[in-house]
């Protein structure tokens, strides 16, 4: 990452505008953040402790679905991600702790959708929601396109949060405020639910899923 890339997460996070330079109006934002003055967004600790309780509530236990082509599933997580991330056991028998690091470390850290938290919390749950159900890079190219749409052509729709993400998701901010993460959050649900007919349409199959897809993962966040 470029210095100008770290200025401009930096003027992201505290609500300036994301260009790089740090001047008067830079310096006065970071002032107000330390001095507790400035609205607060940031999502604590605690919040993605618990999106992964409602991930796992939605999820439930172990199922095997003879529809489902990701075969085992045991509190959300696939037999393919636990094998891939050392559990090596039955799958009847994956630990609660375990699922919770996987959610942790492989949808939400990784994918960068904890820095998109730190802006608009609502938007970050929903992607860590989303890249569950979808992909992790499906769930950010549908945050790029959104910001596409409501910005220009800002960034490339290549699935990665990076640092133009990041600052085109503060430009949006800095120009929405509060109401715009609602309002972003809706485009993303539009964006899912237009995926979930699209799954059901190239795969008939999918119809013993979309229902429970619509009822319990749009409008979610």
């Amino acid at each position: 990452m470029s210095i100008t890339d770290a200025i401009r997460r930096l003027q992201a996070r505290v609500g300036a505008r994301p260009d790089g330079v740090v001047g008067p109006a830079t310096v006065a934002a970071i002032e107000a953040a330390l001095n507790g003055k400035a609205p607060s967004l940031a999502m604590r600790a605690s919040d993605i402790e618990q999106l992964i309780d409602d991930v796992i509530k939605r999820e439930g236990g172990y199922v095997n679905h003879p529809h489902d082509r990701g075969g085992e599933t045991n509190w959300g997580i696939t037999v393919a991600v636990a094998r891939a991330n050392g559990y090596d056991g039955p799958m009847r028998n994956l630990p609660l702790a375990t699922a919770r690091a996987i959610y942790r470390k492989l949808y939400w850290t990784a994918p960068g959708f904890d820095r998109i938290g730190a802006l608009y919390p609502r938007v970050g749950a929903e992607l860590f929601d989303t890249g569950i159900n979808m992909g992790q890079r499906v769930a950010a190219q549908f945050l790029q396109r959104a910001l596409n749409a409501f910005l220009g052509e800002t960034v490339a729709v290549d699935g990665r949060i990076g640092p133009r993400t990041e600052t085109a998701v503060g430009e949006f901010k800095r120009l929405r405020g509060r109401e715009g993460e609602a309002v972003l959050v809706a485009a993303l649900d539009c964006l899912q639910g237009v995926r979930y007919i699209e799954l059901v349409e190239g795969r008939p199959l999918n119809r013993s899923f979309v229902y429970g897809w619509f009822a319990h993962r749009i409008g979610q966040a």
